[in-house]
């Protein structure tokens, strides 16, 4: 199987699409249609829905649950029990599974331990959220939130170095220098 690692004690049901490198620990359940990518790792007692899709590269660490309608998108970090939603008004007496929204997690981007994404909100490629946090809104590219509901509380590299931009919109990474654009509030990683 492609040089796939299943812990003796997970399930992944037929049908989920597992790639090549993929390491799925402990008591983790992979559903049937769940598309996983290429070298990820899946951290013990870590539940994957149906129609939830991980990209390649992705760390998603214990106790956490992707459900239906959520995209983590290639190299994301999915710390300790973080949490997702997929509907904002759930009831047990009115199911509402047709009402699932949609979460995307940029490439590369960071959730901190324990915290909470609420359904239809997008993470930006490279963003960071605090442990604990509660994102209620989107978050913009290379954007560092944190709080209850989460609020901007800065900027990152890609490397996951914070970043200070002067006044003309520059930034340069002090860690691996790479170099940024901020304009009205969106930041930009300048090539070359």
């Amino acid at each position: 199987m492609d040089d796939i690692f299943i812990h003796p004690t997970a399930v992944v049901d037929e049908g989920a699409e597992v790639g090549a490198g993929t390491k799925v620990w402990h008591f983790s359940h992979i559903s049937s249609g769940a598309r996983i990518g290429n070298d990820v790792n899946i951290g013990q007692n870590v539940y994957i829905a149906p129609t939830a899709t991980i990209g390649n590269g992705v760390k998603i660490q214990n106790n956490v649950s992707v459900y239906d309608g959520v995209v983590v998108e290639d190299l994301a970090f999915l710390g300790p029990s973080v949490v997702f939603t997929n509907i904002r008004t759930p009831r047990s007496q009115f199911p509402r599974k047709d009402r699932y929204e949609k979460t995307r997690v940029g490439r590369g981007a960071t959730i901190g331990a324990n915290a909470t994404i609420i359904c239809g909100t997008a993470l930006g490629d490279y963003s960071l959220v605090a442990a604990g946090a509660v994102v209620t809104k989107d978050v913009a590219d290379f954007a560092v939130v944190m709080g209850s509901p989460a609020r901007p509380a800065g900027w990152v590299c890609m490397c996951g170095v914070s970043i200070e931009f002067d006044r003309a919109g520059h930034a340069v990474c002090p860690e691996c220098e790479r170099r940024y654009r901020k304009q009205n509030n969106t930041v930009q990683h300048e090539k070359g």
